[in-house]
């Protein structure tokens, strides 16, 4: 007798018994997780670090999850390079010369004096003149990645004494730069070196007169513009100059679409700093009620000028790479004081 079986073979409707594949389970691969530490303290972490970290974390659905810390709260600010190296975090948001980096670069991070007029000259000397690849290369050679550099605030005084003539500066305790600190000893200033969020209470106590970090626009952020007086329209250098890094190992382990995906998170950021430093420089300077406005003549802080030309020519004694980018500040300074306003601000 034909069974029933052997019937839906011979029609074909046994076809319909074939047991379907069982349906793909999708794992949930775990994200991939970044500790970040920036060089600013909380309130100015706020903006100039914390919109690109909060981008990148919701952007990447959950693939890439990075922790942000600030100023000192993982290891302290001159140790970030050591630290990114030997991977105890893994990115960063500094200028070389406060992380203390090993490379021919430092001196160039933060202010270097008078290489820049504003804002934007830094992504300029980057990307059109060159320093891109000179940072990209170096860093390559230390097992760190650069990613990025922009620029920010000029590099005024904030101060609790008047400063209206060059000798003013004789004498002063400033918390500053490395770089910056070594180029105005020339004029008697004392660089004190202490953790970025003690300098407010520094100032209090006396064991600081004041800063040479930032423009106006941090002075009120951070809080200075509640403990110092003055502030010095006359600057050192028009624009900050700071990098974003990666640890070495953890970039190449980064797939290329969520390497896309930071890059172009540090853009936009550069973009919003942009736009956020250089209205309130102008808008704080206007209508700011904390700091009095102090200048010194023109013609007299043209002999601070003349001295950076001098220090220049010390930082391109001390190396090939000195020399190098040197002569690429000299380059774009020479293009942008023959073009003229708005570009050398004369």
């Amino acid at each position: 007798m034909t069974t029933r079986r052997k019937f839906l073979t011979a029609t074909g409707a046994g076809a319909l018994a074939v047991p379907l594949a069982a349906p793909a389970i999708v794992k949930a691969q775990a994200p991939i997780r970044w500790r970040f530490q920036t060089y600013a303290g909380a309130a100015l972490g706020e903006q100039v670090t914390k919109p690109i970290i909060d981008y990148i974390n919701a952007a990447a659905q959950g693939e890439l999850e990075i922790e942000l810390f600030y100023a000192d709260q993982i290891v302290p600010t001159g140790e970030l390079f050591q630290a990114l190296q030997r991977g105890t975090i893994d990115g960063v948001h500094s200028d070389d010369d406060s992380m203390a980096s090993p490379t021919p670069l430092r001196v160039f991070g933060g202010y270097f004096p008078f290489a820049t007029k504003h804002i934007l000259d830094v992504p300029v000397l980057f990307n059109q003149y060159g320093l891109a690849d000179i940072w990209r290369e170096e860093y390559a050679k230390v097992g760190v990645q650069w990613l990025s550099a922009a620029g920010q605030d000029p590099c005024n005084f904030n101060t609790t004494k008047e400063i209206t003539s060059v000798d003013d500066l004789d004498g002063l305790r400033l918390y500053t730069f490395p770089t910056a600190g070594r180029f105005l000893a020339k004029f008697g200033v004392v660089s004190v070196n202490i953790p970025y969020e003690d300098a407010e209470v520094a100032v209090q106590t006396g064991e600081l007169d004041g800063m040479a970090w930032s423009g106006i626009t941090e002075d009120y952020t951070v809080g200075w513009a509640d403990v110092t007086d003055y502030f010095l329209t006359n600057n050192i250098s028009g624009a900050w100059i700071g990098s974003f890094f990666v640890n070495q190992e953890r970039w190449a382990e980064l797939p290329d679409h969520l390497k896309q995906l930071v890059m172009a998170s540090i853009e936009a950021g550069h973009t919003y700093r942009n736009q956020w430093y250089w209205g309130g420089e102008a808008r704080l300077r206007a209508q700011g009620d904390k700091l009095a406005l102090r200048s010194v003549p023109a013609d007299e802080w043209a002999v601070v000028e003349d001295a950076a030309k001098e220090f220049w020519n010390e930082i391109a004694e001390e190396s090939e790479t000195h020399a190098k980018i040197v002569q690429i500040f000299r380059d774009y300074n020479e293009v942008i004081n023959q073009a003229g306003p708005p570009y050398n601000f004369e």
